[in-house]
């Protein structure tokens, strides 16, 4: 038993090691990003708005996600946390796909009909 929690200990600082170093890739995405929505020809659309917005949201829910991982007190609490993330994850994305689906949609049948998005 003893072994077991000192498998998890070390298992544990090796997570915290991998979340820091996830975090600052999650950081250099974020900025590269923001960096080519902004400099996209439809910087100030609502589509390219929703885009900034979901991948900040997204990766805020992924570093959230990270620093829980480093909290689980066994393996039972990591599957625990691994299953709440996805489950939270996947509704989030089935919905900001549909929204960013009918923004989209909104954009082309705007720009056919040669009124500005």
């Amino acid at each position: 038993m003893e072994k077991n929690k000192s498998t998890f200990k070390d298992m544990t600082a090796t997570v915290t090691q991998n979340v820091e170093q996830a975090r600052g890739a999650m950081e250099n995405y974020r900025k590269f990003v923001q960096k080519s929505l902004s400099v996209s020809p439809w910087a100030e659309t609502d589509l390219n708005k929703k885009m900034k917005h979901y991948s900040e949201k997204n990766l805020a829910s992924a570093s959230e996600f990270a620093l829980k991982l480093t909290q689980a007190k066994d393996f039972k609490d990591l599957v625990r946390i691994q299953t709440e993330f996805m489950q939270t994850q996947l509704k989030a994305l089935s919905e900001q796909a549909k929204d960013l689906g009918e923004t989209a949609t909104k954009a082309a049948t705007d720009a056919l009909k040669g009124s500005p998005p």
